[in-house]
């Protein structure tokens, strides 16, 4: 038995999340089939998150186990040749038995995309938030370098985590725009339910004048969720690098 490590791309828009659900079309149970398809068995496959419905991906790291004879250079084209137009499978390499694309991964990079257009964008909906005010994008990076740093995040995890430990790290928080379009950049050792979007709920706070910057760390110690912004729509989010070792 084999452990293979794929890279995969897919827009969320039609999915429910990314994990398998028995009732509910998934990218998770999507791959799996597809997958089966190729080697002929009841295939499981592993992701390094949990991605939610609505929620996109440029580089899920999934893992399966199997005793195909399908050399890993031609699974990418076999694989895709059964997925749907919206999952594309990038790579797919041998690893060894010990890789887990959770635990083992060291840094992981969401996007989330915020189009502050005066009308919203047909060729945009689907992957940004539609926020037709004015944006001040150097108020909302001062803010967000107050979150860089290990700090309990509990303000930032949403109600029904099962999760004790709620301690992360992020590394940088890039808030970038390119004409209406606005990308902020979140880099973390991990991230808690729905953190990202209360992350920019709580930046776009911040650019309304509904929180002050130095109200952002007394929030983190504070620990208190009804402190922090709202959670945003799912649309503007893409899981989009994630780094191991």
């Amino acid at each position: 038995m084999k452990r293979y490590k794929m890279i995969v791309a897919y827009d969320g828009t039609n999915y429910h999340g990314f994990a398998r659900q028995n009732e509910a079309i998934t990218v998770q149970g999507t791959i799996e089939k597809a997958i089966g398809k190729i080697t002929q068995e009841e295939v499981l496959t592993l992701g390094a998150g949990r991605t939610d419905a609505g929620v996109h991906a440029r580089g899920q790291c999934v893992t399966f186990d199997s005793e195909t004879k399908v050399p890993a250079n031609r699974l990418v084209k076999a694989i895709n040749s059964q997925l749907p137009p919206d999952i594309v499978v990038q790579s797919v390499e041998e690893v060894g038995e010990d890789f887990h694309p959770r635990f083992g991964a060291k840094r992981k990079t969401y996007r989330y995309q915020i189009w502050c257009g005066a009308l919203p964008d047909p060729f945009t909906y689907r992957y940004a938030l539609h926020y037709p005010y004015k944006v001040d994008e150097k108020k909302m990076q001062e803010a967000a370098n107050h979150m860089v740093g290990e700090h309990d995040f509990a303000c930032f995890c949403a109600s029904g985590s099962q999760v004790k430990d709620t301690v992360r790290k992020i590394y940088s928080i890039d808030v970038k725009r390119d004409g209406n379009m606005i990308a902020i950049d979140v880099c973390g050792n991990g991230f808690l339910y729905n953190m990202v979007r209360i992350i920019i709920g709580t930046l776009l706070y911040v650019n309304e004048g509904k929180l002050s910057t130095a109200e952002i760390s007394e929030i983190i110690s504070g620990k208190d969720r009804k402190k922090a912004g709202p959670t945003v729509p799912p649309q503007g989010l893409t899981m989009l690098e994630i780094i191991y070792e």
